[in-house]
């Protein structure tokens, strides 16, 4: 009989779940196979999520009932003494989306002009088997799965948000790359009508956004492509209808609202980097002891939070994830490579 050890920054669920937002049920049974060998995770089964505070969604059909199919339960390693849920008001309406503007309720409040369906996704570079794919062809393939991850944004604000998704590795493996990838690529779609970020004269990016990853990076089982939040469909504010979420890297990396995947020889400039390289660099791993150029990393406020209850805790490393990646950067100078 196979008996898994759980790490002390393994998620207990009567710490992670609040009683007034998971109300149980339905009973699913626990099982971390879809995450990939060697990632110890909770083994408990647990209920899955009745949001009872959180909107309805009305996404497309095929969406909906891939949600229904949910693997609920995949519960992912955070800390049992700091992490509850953050509210989805708070989690949906303070986000940085520049296609939307700068300001931090800019997405919220103006997201609703970005049409999320019909969606595709083109899969390119050094595959065998790329070509334009529509969204649910893209990810039908791999049940969604529930993740419980850390949200660390390079601002040193922090909320815990329980993702839907499919692990990257899936679209990657399916797409074949050849022995010449080493880098994924991503870009997010371009187009002002529905994205007026976009049109402002005052804008720093050079759109399209891009992001990047290694390749043992992207494969890794933590990295998730995101369909869905709290039960529900991405919000248009969030990344709707796909994003990256890459949970032991500062928030910027996990790219909003994708329409390209490129396996790559050459390490990709993401968007931030081109525009401050001396501030946001190609990693972006989250690190306590590395500072932000203009303020300190060491710690993050946790929304919700207030003049008077600030939240502040300290910033883990790797997000509180180096038991699990800690490896993919052994021997690598993770103050130059920041």
């Amino acid at each position: 009989m196979l008996i898994k050890i759980a790490k002390p920054s393994d998620l207990k669920e009567s710490d992670v779940t609040p009683e007034s937002i998971y109300l149980s049920r339905r009973q699913f049974m626990g099982g971390m196979a879809g995450l990939g060998a060697g990632l110890a995770l909770s083994g408990h089964a647990r209920a899955n999520a009745d949001y009872s505070d959180v909107p309805a969604g009305s996404g497309p059909e095929w969406l909906q009932q891939k949600i229904g199919d949910t693997q609920w339960g995949a519960v992912t390693p955070s800390d049992p003494d700091t992490d509850t849920l953050t509210p989805f008001d708070d989690a949906s309406g303070y986000n940085n989306f520049y296609e939307f503007g700068t300001g931090k309720t800019d997405p919220a409040r103006r997201a609703g002009s970005l049409k999320t369906e019909p969606w595709s996704v083109v899969v390119d570079g050094e595959v065998n088997n790329g070509g334009r794919f529509a969204l649910e062809d893209l990810v039908s393939p791999t049940r969604l799965e529930e993740r419980i991850y850390r949200l660390r944004c390079v601002e040193a604000w922090s909320m815990v948000i329980p993702w839907l998704g499919i692990p990257l590795a899936d679209i990657i493996t399916r797409a074949e790359p050849t022995s010449k990838a080493k880098y994924v690529r991503f870009e997010t779609l371009v187009d002002p009508e529905q994205m007026p970020g976009q049109r402002s004269s005052f804008s720093l990016i050079d759109w399209p956004y891009v992001e990047g990853l290694r390749m043992d990076e992207a494969m890794h089982p933590l990295t998730l492509m995101a369909l869905g939040m709290y039960g529900r469909e991405l919000p248009n504010q969030n990344g709707a209808p796909l994003r990256l979420v890459v949970p032991w890297k500062y928030g910027f990396k996990s790219i909003k609202s994708i329409v390209r995947i490129s396996l790559v020889e050459e390490q990709p400039m993401n968007s931030w980097q081109l525009i401050a390289p001396n501030e946001y660099g190609f990693y972006a791993n989250v690190n306590p002891e590395v500072d932000h150029p203009r303020w300190s990393q060491a710690t993050e406020r946790r929304l919700p939070n207030s003049l008077f209850s600030p939240n502040t805790m300290d910033t883990l490393m790797f997000n509180g994830y180096a038991d699990e990646v800690a490896e993919l950067y052994a021997g690598l100078d993770l103050r130059a490579n920041y």
